[in-house]
């Protein structure tokens, strides 16, 4: 096993966490995320993106293949945002909180990183080790499916730990699934610019 260290690492490569880790990856030119290091767990097999047909988000051709557009988008993000890591088949086991951030172990290796964003789904139960006192009911899922969430305020957790997507409380549907992942990286990247608000936006020359 290794130990790597991160500035941000994202647990799960669904909607949520590749949205949020394409607006991180964006940014790494600015002078204040200038040396960040950013990676991802590209587990998502579980992923209910894997079979979806898209056919009510804005900007996606209606019949669109959910399990295709996902790889479509780690390559996007290999070819416009090679300075971010990507992690192949390696599954979140335990996060144990450190007096500087956490550690997160894996299948295959073992983590430090000053902040972590858990973006796995809520399919209940919970399998990652550590967050077992922040798991709630869904409050925005039918009952019987006995979907769960993780408590938080804005996704944040706890100092350093975010959630997004539908372990933060929301509806399983693409658009709010995106928005979440991108919101958890707008919020990384103001702290990162010591409180300016921050987002990044391309404009056309």
């Amino acid at each position: 096993m290794g130990n790597f260290h991160y500035d941000v690492l994202i647990v799960g490569a669904g909607v949520a966490g590749i949205s949020c880790v394409l607006v991180l990856g964006s940014a790494l030119e600015k002078p204040y995320a200038l040396n960040r290091k950013v990676g991802i767990l590209l587990h998502h097999r579980n992923s209910h993106l894997n079979s979806a047909l898209l056919n009510n988000a804005f900007g996606i051709a209606p019949g669109t293949n959910g399990k295709e557009l996902l790889e479509k988008s780690i390559l996007h993000l290999e070819k416009l945002y090679p300075d971010v890591e990507l992690i192949p088949k390696e599954k979140a086991k335990e996060i144990l909180s450190l007096s500087e951030g956490f550690q997160l172990t894996t299948n295959k290796n073992v983590y430090t990183s000053e902040r972590i964003v858990i973006a796995t789904g809520y399919t209940s139960p919970m399998r990652i080790k550590g967050l077992e006192e922040y798991v709630v009911p869904h409050k925005k899922a039918i009952a019987e499916k006995e979907r769960i969430q993780l408590k938080n305020v804005d996704h944040l957790v706890v100092k350093g730990l975010y959630v997004a997507g539908t372990l933060a409380g929301w509806r399983s549907q693409y658009s709010i699934a995106a928005g979440s992942g991108a919101a958890v990286a707008t919020d990384i990247l103001t702290e990162w610019n010591n409180g300016e608000h921050s987002k990044i936006h391309d404009k056309l020359a």
